[in-house]
């Protein structure tokens, strides 16, 4: 199969879930609300929306560098996609979640429950990334990949993120919850400008010599896709 398909698709599926998290913000907005209540009260609202935005926006800003590199995709790799999108899609449930109980007054439990919850949410989604990653990795060949000089290397990279969600849910479990999401907003910002490079040069040719996406980081071949 063509990866335009599959793209278009899992497109779909990210702008549902980023377009979804603004609905935990609409209980805000009601008549005869005051200004403390916007700012104070709210908060926990604008914190998870940010965060959330954040981590889904980049998800799909790699997930698009990503299917970037391949010329077509198989059934295995359609299938990890699709637990990677399940576990994108759903996002906004433990978003909710943690806006209902991070707020002044909530019980340190549920607020520590909730982002648990969310915490979870993202190790599982960044095991699909990982696991998309390096089947894409492995089977270069056959789904018509550039072939990456570091494949390893950028495996670490990706896995890097996992052990910070699992960092980030147990300081949530047994810490702060406060302080965990924290943390994974700062995993959202290091994927902002730590993302694979980009198959093609800016002119959509083939990449020059030592920029990103050169042919330093590639055993050569024409651009997929």
């Amino acid at each position: 199969m063509e990866t335009r398909r599959a793209e278009s698709f899992s497109d779909g599926v990210f702008a549902v879930a980023i377009t979804v998290l603004v609905f935990n913000l609409l209980p805000i907005a009601r008549h005869g609300i005051k200004f403390d209540e916007l700012v104070r009260d709210a908060w926990p609202q604008y914190a998870g929306y940010v965060v959330s935005f954040l981590t889904i926006g980049i998800m799909w800003l790699n997930h698009h560098t990503l299917m970037a590199q391949l010329a077509k995709v198989d059934r295995i790799t359609l299938v990890i996609n699709t637990f990677l999108l399940m576990g994108v899609v759903a996002v906004p449930f433990p978003t909710a979640l943690v806006a209902d109980n991070l707020a002044h007054g909530t019980k340190v439990e549920s607020a520590r429950l909730a982002a648990v919850v969310y915490g979870l949410l993202l190790i599982a989604i960044s095991i699909a990334y990982s696991g998309l990653w390096m089947y894409v990795a492995a089977n270069q060949d056959t789904l018509g990949a550039r072939k990456i000089r570091t494949p390893l290397e950028a495996t670490i990279r990706f896995s890097a993120g996992l052990l910070g969600y699992v960092a980030g849910t147990l300081v949530a479990a047994f810490g702060s919850p406060y302080v965990a999401m924290v943390i994974f907003a700062a995993i959202a910002v290091y994927y902002l400008f730590d993302h694979l490079p980009d198959p093609t040069g800016e002119d959509g040719g083939p990449p020059a010599a030592g920029v990103p996406g050169s042919t330093s980081d590639y055993d050569g071949g024409p651009p997929a896709g």
